[in-house]
């Protein structure tokens, strides 16, 4: 009784937010917080309460997770009143990784690295689009399909890049093979990648393989840190990867892309940023269960980062709605395929990334995070970057 009645004046202080949302108590009674809940959680046990006196994204998504919180609702409607949840009770939010930082050893990186990406190739192919891509999609209009739209971002990619036939192209963090063998077929470079994921590495390489692009194409298994040579590429393109590098390990990170990079080459770093404010993706959570050690720098902290290592920055795109966008279709798919999925990975991995899904989506669609494009090349002291003046070309039919 003492729990139930804790749980009544937890629920009166919240009348009046507006918060489209019920308790369904362990001995079936309801408590609504809004006239039309859209969204009912269920607690299994009085001990479920613990979750919601002062919630945070971490404590809720830890206890839907674990199974304290059962919910019923649209994915997306769950993440926004959970969020509404915690904003209301004046719970200050983690922030999103970035604020701490973490030792970035190889073994350590390899190993989170395929605690992620190896649940199953199968089971990213359920809700991933037909070349596999696991990145900011992107879209002119945003009513194309998932297919379309990263068919568009790795065009949009080879031509800021300007890849030209018989360059050779470097993809850190390949994932499953999308980009290279895009490049390689569409714009005649001779394409590397490399993966930490044994997954990647394998299903890469058959892949190739298939398409006949053997002589073109390889899927390396390597760190980034042990990739040979001094400019030995032309291009070089980071997609996503970036956030799994460590804000300490920044300098060595663009110093090697630096390295790497041929005079008058070019480089792309693609990926997510932390944007400073209340971060609604519950960084505590993501870094349990999903991205262990992942680190999101500022925008600013990335650019400074590039320049000290003498890259000159040329051109800077957010994507930001890209990635809200290209979030819901996975999410969507996720959940269309629910039966397929729970019988890959159960019932628990399901949960973990269906609610990392929608709760990035929320988080992008309210700017907590970003995502840019930065095109950079090695600094010069005299002349222009290997550029046209303007993006013209970008956009020309």
């Amino acid at each position: 009784m003492f729990v139930e009645t804790r749980i009544e004046r937890f629920a009166e202080r919240l009348k009046g937010a507006a918060i489209p949302l019920r308790f369904k108590l362990w001995n079936g009674r309801n408590i609504d917080l809004d006239a039309r809940p859209a969204v009912t959680v269920k607690l299994a046990s009085p001990g479920a309460v613990r979750y919601l006196l002062r919630p945070t994204l971490e404590k809720l998504g830890e206890a839907y997770v674990e199974g304290h919180l059962q919910v019923e609702g649209p994915i997306r409607e769950v993440v926004r009143v959970g969020a509404a949840l915690a904003q209301a009770t004046r719970a200050r939010l983690r922030r999103w990784p970035g604020v701490r930082t973490t030792a970035h050893s190889r073994g350590r990186d390899a190993k989170a690295i395929r605690y992620h990406y190896d649940v199953s190739n199968e089971f990213y192919r359920l809700w991933l689009d037909r070349h596999m891509a696991y990145s900011c999609a992107y879209f002119h209009d945003g009513t194309e399909s998932i297919d379309t739209a990263q068919e568009q971002k790795f065009d949009h990619i080879c031509r800021k890049l300007r890849l030209a036939p018989g360059e050779r192209f470097l993809d850190v963090g390949c994932g499953w093979s999308g980009l290279v063998c895009w490049a390689a077929r569409h714009y005649g470079v001779q394409a590397t990648g490399i993966t930490l994921s044994r997954n990647q590495h394998e299903y890469a390489n058959a892949r190739i393989r298939e398409l006949g692009l053997a002589d073109r194409c390889e899927v390396l298994l390597q760190d980034y840190r042990d990739v040979p040579g001094e400019g030995s590429y032309d291009k070089i393109a980071s997609i996503g990867m970036f956030e799994h590098v460590g804000l300490k390990n920044l300098p060595v990170y663009f110093g090697t892309i630096r390295r790497l990079l041929a005079e008058r080459g070019l480089v792309m770093n693609h990926g997510i940023t932390d944007n400073g404010g209340e971060a609604h993706g519950a960084a505590q959570f993501i870094g349990r269960y999903v991205f262990p050690d992942s680190e999101l720098p500022r925008l600013s902290v990335a650019l400074d980062q590039m320049a000290n290592q003498d890259l000159e920055v040329i051109d800077v795109e957010s994507l930001r709605f890209h990635y809200a966008q290209t979030l819901s279709h996975w999410t969507t798919r996720l959940e269309a395929n629910r039966e397929a999925a729970l019988e890959m990975v159960g019932d628990r991995r399901y949960r973990i990334w269906l609610v990392y899904l929608a709760g990035c989506a929320y988080a992008f669609e309210h700017g907590s995070i970003s995502i840019y494009q930065v095109v950079a090349a090695k600094a010069r002291r005299t002349g222009m970057a290997p550029v046209p003046w303007t993006r013209a070309d970008l956009y020309a039919q």
